[in-house]
């Protein structure tokens, strides 16, 4: 395992409340998201035991449609992963800029989704923080970025790192214990945002979506085909046991999606590219820098 100083930090690219993403160049000058924890949650009960295991857990998962972690520095005074580094927008950018996902589209991204997922869970622990935020649509296709492992192991509520909407209403109830099955509420969540451009459970203050994603049932007005709104109602159920299975959602999607991925279609690849040129003058900019310091 290498020490998190063989990483050479390029410009802080996130920060939220369990930690801040960097972009760096790994000891043979690759790009990596690096992500560091921070100090205040390292104290949490029984953080780093956690933390192992889930970190030992995030460098199993290995698919086309999830960001690799590639390195892991459990024991550092901040713990920290290494993960490959994707260049593309956020899921909302792309719905913004090319338009919600049709029917066959949206089958062609969630089974792109639910593959990720699958990934997830055959290594380990449950995703249980997926979000909008967390997948970046690259050339290859959607990929999640984040598998909440530093959130999890904090201890963190779920109301409290999340994004309502898109956590389980068994993640939002004092003493119910969440699984496999948050996540497939989470991926009919995204799946209701990318193809309405809206929150399944609106807008607000915390305590209103929070009540709504309790006892409302989700907006899914705009949502197009026929068979779409009732199998995203499903994966929307309140409990658990009223969803399909990870597996039963991944079929239902690849059984409708289209025969060339919509991340191919020209708005979105030009969307694409413009990140690409974004990353660019970034590494352009702080290696010029490096070279003037160096003089």
């Amino acid at each position: 395992m290498a020490e998190r100083a063989e990483y050479r930090t390029v410009s802080l690219i996130g920060e939220g409340g369990t930690g801040r993403v960097h972009l760096a160049r790994d000891p043979a000058g690759g790009l990596v998201a690096l992500k560091t924890v921070h100090d205040r949650l390292t104290g949490a009960h029984r953080f780093r035991e956690r933390f192992r295991r889930e970190a030992a857990a995030a460098l199993r998962v290995r698919g086309p449609f999830t960001a690799t972690v590639v390195d892991t520095g459990t024991e550092d005074r901040q713990p920290w992963l290494a993960a490959e580094f994707c260049a593309g927008p956020p899921l909302v950018e792309a719905i913004t800029t090319a338009g919600p996902l049709g029917p066959a589209d949206l089958g062609t991204f969630g089974s792109a989704i639910a593959v990720a997922l699958s990934a997830i869970h055959g290594a380990g622990p449950a995703l249980l923080d997926l979000k909008p935020a967390h997948v970046l649509i690259t050339h290859r296709g959607p990929k999640i970025v984040d598998f909440g492992t530093v959130g999890r192991s904090a201890g963190l509520d779920p109301a409290g790192h999340g994004f309502l909407g898109f956590v389980a209403p068994e993640e939002l109830t004092p003493g119910s214990r969440a699984d496999t099955p948050a996540d497939v509420f989470a991926l009919g969540a995204l799946l209701a945002l990318s193809s309405t451009g809206r929150n399944p459970f609106g807008s607000g203050s915390a305590a209103q979506v929070t009540e709504r994603t309790l006892h409302d049932a989700p907006d899914l007005v705009g949502v197009p085909g026929g068979e779409w709104p009732g199998f995203l109602a499903a994966c929307l159920a309140k409990t658990p046991a009223g969803r399909p299975s990870m597996p039963e959602a991944l079929a239902w999607c690849a059984e409708r999606a289209a025969a060339a991925p919509w991340w191919e279609q020209e708005l979105v690849t030009d969307l694409i590219r413009e990140h690409e040129r974004e990353l660019a003058e970034l590494l352009a900019v702080s290696e010029n820098g490096d070279a003037a310091t160096d003089r």
